[in-house]
């Protein structure tokens, strides 16, 4: 993989590097395209510099992983409702089965909790 365009391999004498810059290198030793050592010798950046570099920018990632953390709470939610509704239209179709039947098939296939959730709901209708 090549450095990014119009980057300048890093010399020697302390001169900054771009942000982007630093990115790139980390990302090719995280991704392991590259080790520590040999990103070292191949950019000409001691070992230390580099590992300050990914001290620092650990915080710009989870920076970043907070934010698709909401993104993922989000979807959670969404998820959640459509479960819900699953589940509400999946009751409603057992209520109606054990009508037409005449037998209450849930409380001996269905878990405990969910029988009496479609007892409760049962007797709410008939109301």
């Amino acid at each position: 993989m090549e450095t990014p365009e119009n980057e300048p391999i890093r010399k020697r004498n302390g001169k900054q590097v771009s942000f982007k810059y630093k990115l790139f290198v980390i990302e090719q030793i995280n991704n392991g395209q590259i080790s520590l050592n040999f990103a070292s010798k191949k950019y000409n950046i001691s070992k230390s510099t580099i590992e300050y570099w990914m001290k620092k920018l650990s915080n710009y990632e989870q920076t970043n992983k907070a934010i698709s953390k909401d993104d993922e709470i989000k979807k959670l939610k969404s998820k959640i409702e459509e479960l819900e509704f699953i589940k509400e239209f999946q009751q409603d179709l057992i209520i109606e089965f054990e009508q037409v039947t005449g037998e209450e098939l849930s409380k001996k296939s269905l878990p405990g909790w969910l029988a009496n959730e479609i007892q409760r709901k049962k007797k709410k209708l008939s109301k």
